[in-house]
């Protein structure tokens, strides 16, 4: 087990999207106060959106705080599918457009091509990160760590912080964060909605190989405290 997993439930996503904001800005505001920067890193997807809504609207000094991205797929900015697209939309607008945005995606062609540079930039960050902001799949993959990917050995076992990543079905390339780039952080906050995700999680809880559902290497791990919210 984690050297400390810390549960929280609310009754609708909704409550738990605001309560979980105010967790992430108190506790970046504090890495400022403290250290005169504090580094965020986040996923994409639909349940983070709502988080993004409420986090932006906290009085946190937004000048001094660096975004960076969990995984990102290998599309353009403006493309429906890119995780920075929604990051912009959702989290960077008014006075949170202050933040410094450090996207995965460069102008490579490829991710594998991209890996480099994206590994560059991430080396650059003020880390460790303050809190990574992490989902699941309900195939247990979390970042773009999936099972059955080619890659997924090297990705939970390299020192690298991140990799590209082709998913067995998803579509895109993606680059993410490997787990030595996910375990290089004060705080990792694992968000559940619904029952069928918190099944998943409940599953990779109990005993098994962690290929079989990525996130098990999160769950497992003894570096990082880790607070799960669910809803």
């Amino acid at each position: 087990m984690a050297s400390t997993i810390r549960e929280f439930r609310h009754d609708t996503a909704a409550q738990t999207a605001v309560a979980l904001a105010a967790s992430v800005a108190a506790r970046l505001q504090q890495a400022i106060t403290a250290r005169d920067t504090a580094l965020l890193a986040v996923s994409g997807g639909r349940s983070p959106a709502a988080v993004f809504d409420a986090l932006r609207g906290h009085a946190i000094e937004w000048d001094k705080l660096v975004v960076a991205q969990v995984d990102e797929r290998w599309v353009s900015p403006d493309h429906a599918d890119s995780n920075s697209r929604l990051i912009r939309e959702h989290l960077l607008t008014g006075p949170a457009a202050a933040a410094r945005f450090v996207p995965m995606k460069n102008e490579a062609p490829d991710a594998y091509a991209g890996q480099a540079e994206c590994e560059a930039a991430l080396a650059a960050l003020p880390r460790p990160f303050d809190v990574i902001l992490l989902g699941m799949g309900e195939d247990g993959h979390t970042a773009s760590l999936f099972p059955g990917a080619s890659e997924l050995s090297v990705g939970l076992s390299s020192e690298d912080l991140c990799l590209a990543v082709t998913p067995p079905a998803a579509p895109h390339q993606r680059m993410s964060l490997t787990l030595n780039g996910l375990l290089d952080s004060r705080l990792l906050v694992l968000q559940i909605g619904g029952a069928a995700k918190e099944a998943v999680y409940r599953s990779a809880l109990a005993p098994g190989p962690i290929e079989d559902m990525p996130i098990r290497a999160v769950l497992r791990q003894n570096k990082v405290p880790l607070d799960v919210w669910l809803s």
